[in-house]
């Protein structure tokens, strides 16, 4: 019989082996960062509250793990399998937060220690041969319904970008944005949103910092 407190400690465990608190647990994997924590776990009126099957879903994608692997944690297995516990993990940052100061070095790679990470598997080809890959978090509406908010995109800044491309876009003047490339020559870049509410942007090809293709998400 499944019992309540070995979810919980299936979860404990996952994060635990990432290097994470259950809070950085939840945030990689686009929840709010309070979902597991112990107050959770319990209604007000003290019955026990059993974690989503679509949240569990989501920190299994955002880390990498199987489905058979967290039923052994929940039947008492101490750790997960080598191979799992071995996924590659990105640094990862929200959208705004990419924007200010002391996250990335002259060269435009993560830098400093604010960053959260998010584990990949390792089946992800694009990121590889790339060890500046790095992860933004959705914020805002303009990218519905292809990403939403609180959904981490992870970007390859090795990966050749062509027009068309589901794109990271940096501005000189340090906005950050999730967009599709429309159209880039020498003169000037037009980026587009997939939601129709928002019109199309178009910056002199001057002003843009860098253009990273988005290669995976926790969708």
């Amino acid at each position: 019989m499944m019992r309540h407190e070995d979810i919980w400690r299936a979860i404990d465990t996952l994060a635990a082996e990432r290097g994470l608190s259950t809070s950085g647990l939840a945030r990689s994997a686009g929840l709010d960062p309070t979902s597991f924590n112990p107050s959770k776990r319990r209604g007000s009126d003290g019955k026990l509250r059993w974690p989503s099957t679509e949240s569990i879903a989501k920190i299994l994608m955002a880390t990498g793990s199987g489905l058979d692997a967290f039923a052994g944690l929940v039947l008492g297995a101490r750790t997960l399998p080598p191979a799992r516990a071995a996924a590659r993990r990105v640094p990862v940052i929200g959208l705004a937060q990419a924007g200010q100061d002391g996250f990335f070095d002259d060269a435009g790679y993560p830098a400093g220690g604010g960053w959260d990470h998010v584990a990949l598997p390792r089946t992800e080809a694009a990121l590889a041969d790339d060890p500046h890959a790095f992860g933004l978090t959705i914020h805002g509406n303009s990218m519905e319904p292809v990403y939403r908010e609180g959904d981490i995109i992870v970007v390859s800044p090795a990966a050749p970008v062509r027009a068309g491309d589901r794109v990271v876009v940096r501005t000189g003047a340090g906005e950050v944005m999730a967009k599709l490339l429309q159209r880039r020559n020498a003169q000037r870049v037009e980026l587009a949103s997939f939601n129709p509410d928002h019109k199309l942007l178009v910056f002199p090809a001057d002003q843009i910092a860098a253009i990273h293709r988005i290669v995976w998400a926790t969708q």
